[in-house]
Formats: structure tokens, C-alpha cells, sequence
């Protein structure tokens, strides 16, 4: 699972309700996040990758999108159940993919818990106001995967199988019809109608 993405408030882990592994949600203040960052230029190097790094520097408020992504991955590791505690901050990666959506990828440490809790794919969602920064994540499991649902009938062709199995119908009580009349038009054996007579000897 080394760097492959898992196709998509409370700082508590959140228990999952039936269906997936683990909800993960976090919330960052944007203003302590630009702060940080200006304290400690060499931060960004330690908590976000490069890309990571290259795309926020690029966005006229670089400190909402740092924020957003630092909240994303506390919010990831919560949902696969670890939390920070022995991770690197670069184990978790927000990419964008090709719809231009935010999708996390895993590395190191992260990416061995999520293959051994058997998480096959993550969801994330994004989102910030004046003064915070928001991340939702959802890991599910191959066993907790929604199934897909059954191709939606072709009303013809329903109709049609209803005609069939009403011909079919027709066909067998038309069949039963004649067995009835060729019984009815049989000459009747009087031995077999009341039984055979007394042996007379």
C-alpha cells in the first residue's frame, strides 16, 4: 500500500457506524496555522511533502490550504485508528486527483495500519471558514464495501417474460383440456367403472 492513494471540530477518534471502518474528523485554526508557519519557516518541511508544499504555496492564502491539509491528515490517521502516535506527518499525503478532488496517500507506517486493518479505501472531504479549517475522512474495509446494486430491470422486458409465462400458462391448461376430453370420450370399462364381478364359479 506504499504510496498508493485510497479512493475518497472533535479531536477525538469517532466511532464508525455500521458499513465502515473508521470516521476520522479534525479541526485546525487557520490563524495559528500561519503563525506556526512564520515562527518556524522549517515546519512546512517536516509536516508537509513537497507537492503538498509546491500546491499551498501557490494559492493566494497558503495558510488555509497548510491548515486543511494538516487537518486532513490527523482526520485519516483517526479513521484507520491510530491518531498521530507513532507516525511521521509525511505518512499521510493529500494529492489532488484528476477531477481536481482531494485523496489521500499513504505512506511508511500509515499505509502498513491501513493494510492490516484491511482498509481499501479512504474518503476524504475538505472544507474551511474565516477561522478554521475542517477534514472528514472515512476508511472502509473490502468486508464493509458497499455491493453494487443489481442492474435496474428493462420494463420491456419485463413485460415480455410476463407474456411468456402467461402463454406458458395457457399452453399447459389447454394441454390438460384435451388429456380431460380424451378420458371423457374413452369407452368405459365396466370392470374398472364397478369393480370387478364375483367369480361366478
Amino acid at each position: 500500500m506504499e504510496g498508493k492513494a485510497l479512493p475518497m471540530g472533535s479531536t477525538d477518534i469517532q466511532p464508525a457506524p455500521s458499513g465502515v471502518r473508521g470516521l476520522g474528523v479534525d479541526i485546525v485554526e487557520i490563524d495559528r496555522m500561519r503563525q506556526a508557519l512564520a515562527r518556524r519557516p522549517r515546519l512546512k518541511e517536516r509536516l508537509f511533502s513537497e507537492a503538498e508544499r509546491d500546491y499551498c504555496e501557490k494559492r493566494n492564502r497558503p495558510e488555509i490550504h497548510y491548515a486543511m491539509r494538516f487537518a486532513a491528515k490527523e482526520a485519516v490517521l483517526k479513521a484507520i485508528g491510530t491518531g498521530f502516535s507513532g507516525m511521521r506527518f509525511c505518512d499521510v499525503e493529500v494529492v489532488r486527483d484528476k477531477h481536481g478532488r482531494p485523496e489521500p496517500v499513504l505512506h511508511g507506517r500509515a499505509a502498513e495500519v491501513a493494510a492490516e486493518s484491511g482498509v481499501i479505501e479512504l474518503h476524504l472531504s475538505l472544507s474551511f471558514t474565516h477561522s478554521t479549517a475542517v477534514a472528514s475522512a472515512v476508511a472502509i474495509t473490502g468486508a464493509h464495501r458497499p455491493k453494487p446494486e443489481s442492474p435496474p430491470i428493462d420494463p420491456r422486458a419485463r413485460l415480455e417474460a410476463s407474456f411468456r409465462e402467461a402463454r406458458l400458462m395457457l399452453h399447459e391448461m389447454s394441454l390438460a383440456d384435451s388429456e380431460d376430453d380424451e378420458t371423457d370420450d374413452a369407452p368405459l370399462n365396466e370392470e374398472a367403472f364397478i369393480g370387478a364381478r364375483p367369480d361366478d364359479s
